[in-house]
């Protein structure tokens, strides 16, 4: 199974979900959106802080044609996110 897929396993309710990937102490979860046009680029992003799991729920307007690609672009995005504005994303 390509990277790629395990990625996106997480997406549909019957599948089990897929590994995180882990980016400076985040936890990713790819986790694109069926829509009629596509798949929307969308994830769940992780921490834990002072204990507690902290979650930001990231969707983005950007939609694109195949799983994989909406699984490449939502990792590029959520790491971009993170690097842009780290812990502040669950204020």
């Amino acid at each position: 199974m390509s990277w790629l897929s395990r990625l996106f396993a997480g997406s549909s309710g019957d599948k089990p979900e897929a590994e995180p990937v882990l980016h400076e102490g985040f936890r990713i979860f790819v986790d694109p959106i069926k829509e009629s046009a596509g798949f929307r680029v969308a994830a769940r992003i992780e921490k834990e802080i002072g204990g507690e799991v902290r979650v930001h729920r990231m969707v983005r307007a950007d939609t694109v044609s195949t799983a994989e690609a909406a699984a490449e672009m939502t990792l590029r995005k959520a790491k971009s996110l993170i690097d842009q504005q780290g812990e502040s994303i669950f204020n």
